[in-house]
């Protein structure tokens, strides 16, 4: 069995992750969303109602599982038994970003690989730190999220 975790700590998820996860479905049999806490970032949502909206948006599909975890991403791959971490990628400052981290986790784990998936185009301007944004200075974020997101 083919699995992936896609981790992100998704404070919102966008219309952009859902899009990398959509296209990755024909190439794992299975996706594991992984909700991760981040120490060094203060969420704007709580970790439930993230998990929440991550399981509405997807509850169709079930190909697609959810779970959080508090470490190293590697780890959680490990745990759930999963060979790939999947990451989108909006721009350079992107990969060079992933890439250190992909060369880490394979220096931890040499059995897991990263694979990156590039962002439809429409969607590299998105990120949720921009959807936050708007949302704390009460901008429209609707066209960024899922309809599932609303606040």
């Amino acid at each position: 069995m083919k699995r992936a975790v896609f981790p992100g700590t998704f404070d919102p998820i966008t219309i952009g992750h859902v899009d990398i996860i959509r296209r990755a479905l024909p190439l794992f049999d299975e996706i594991v969303i992984g909700v991760g806490r981040n120490n060094d970032k203060t969420h704007l949502f709580e970790l439930d109602t993230r998990l929440n909206w991550i399981r509405e948006i997807f509850k169709n599909e079930p190909k697609i599982s959810v779970d959080h975890y508090p470490g190293l991403t590697v780890d959680f791959a490990r745990y759930k038994n999963a060979q790939c971490i999947l990451r989108g990628l909006r721009s350079v400052t992107d990969f060079e970003y992933e890439f250190q981290i992909s060369q880490v986790n394979k220096a931890l784990n040499p059995e897991i690989e990263t694979c990156f998936i590039m962002a439809t185009p429409a969607f590299t301007p998105i990120s949720s730190k921009i959807v936050r944004d708007l949302i704390i200075k009460g901008g429209d974020y609707k066209p960024f999220v899922p309809d599932e997101v609303r606040v």
